[in-house]
């Protein structure tokens, strides 16, 4: 296990790596927009494997398991757009605000990142201009477009969670989560409670805040758009069958809260 030194200053991505956006069903017509921090658990060539093996990098700590898939299928079965993050958390984490000490952590959970150590304020520029800001950039370019062209606009979005964390099981199956605006967590508790069938998180296991959260933040609350943040526990979407239950599952209930905010006017 090594992880490479040949990351420069002024430049991460070369040959043979992908764009840091990833994008599904841009000419969908639903007013519900997905985004995705964690998506993916891809490494820039130049920095190796961090210092940590593969076993370390396929956990929570690298990325949101399960999510892409619900995310990719849920954005087929509305018609809606999905714009998604390739690279691992632990490179850069699109969803922390870049002076957070947690947007490259020396350590996450119980587990040192030797490639996160003693690296420059240049070097981390660098993550930031070609892995954050082109996904925040593309996800702000399309938010202002669709205001633009008077398009109905509701943020949404995705994540998971573990099941237990710190030798503590959590109990909850999902949960919505917000800050400031609480429209649509709201009716969305309200559907996901009347299944039945789940235990549902109240902006538990996680709560957003400006000095915790990006997307919602600065692209929800900011550009004024009704938002909600979801987080599903992995265990329950681990596999293509969880991860196209949910996706259905949150299909029906977001069709039905559209109709509900169409009738009070909110989209």
């Amino acid at each position: 296990m090594a992880f490479n030194t040949a990351e420069t200053a002024d430049q991460l991505l070369g040959e043979g790596d992908i764009p840091p956006v990833h994008e599904v069903n841009a000419a969908g017509t639903s007013p519900f927009l997905l985004t995705s921090d964690h998506y993916g658990r891809i490494l820039p060539r130049a920095l190796g494997d961090l210092g940590i093996p593969e076993s370390e990098l396929v956990r929570h700590i690298g990325w949101d398991i399960g999510i892409a898939g619900v995310a990719e299928r849920l954005a087929g079965m509305l018609d809606a757009h999905l714009i998604a993050q390739r690279y691992s958390r632990l490179v850069i984490d699109c969803n922390r605000p870049p002076a957070a000490a947690s947007s490259i952590p020396v350590i996450s959970e119980a587990t040192a990142i030797p490639g996160n150590e003693a690296i420059s304020d240049a070097e981390r520029a660098t993550r930031r201009r070609e892995i954050f800001e082109p996904y925040h950039q593309r996800i702000d370019a399309t938010i202002g477009q669709r205001l633009h062209d008077k398009r109905p606009t509701v943020l949404v979005s995705l994540h998971s969670f573990t099941p237990v964390y710190a030798g503590v099981a959590r109990p909850w199956h999902i949960a919505a989560l917000y800050n400031r605006d609480t429209v649509l967590p709201q009716l969305l508790l309200k559907h996901l409670r009347e299944e039945g069938d789940l235990v549902v998180g109240d902006n538990e296991p996680y709560a957003v805040s400006d000095l915790t959260d990006y997307t919602i933040p600065v692209h929800g609350e900011a550009r004024g758009l009704v938002n909600t943040g979801i987080e599903i526990r992995q265990d329950l979407i681990v596999d293509q069958s969880g991860q196209r239950q949910w996706a259905e599952r949150l299909a029906r209930i977001f069709a039905e809260i559209e109709v509900e905010m169409k009738a009070e006017l909110l989209v």
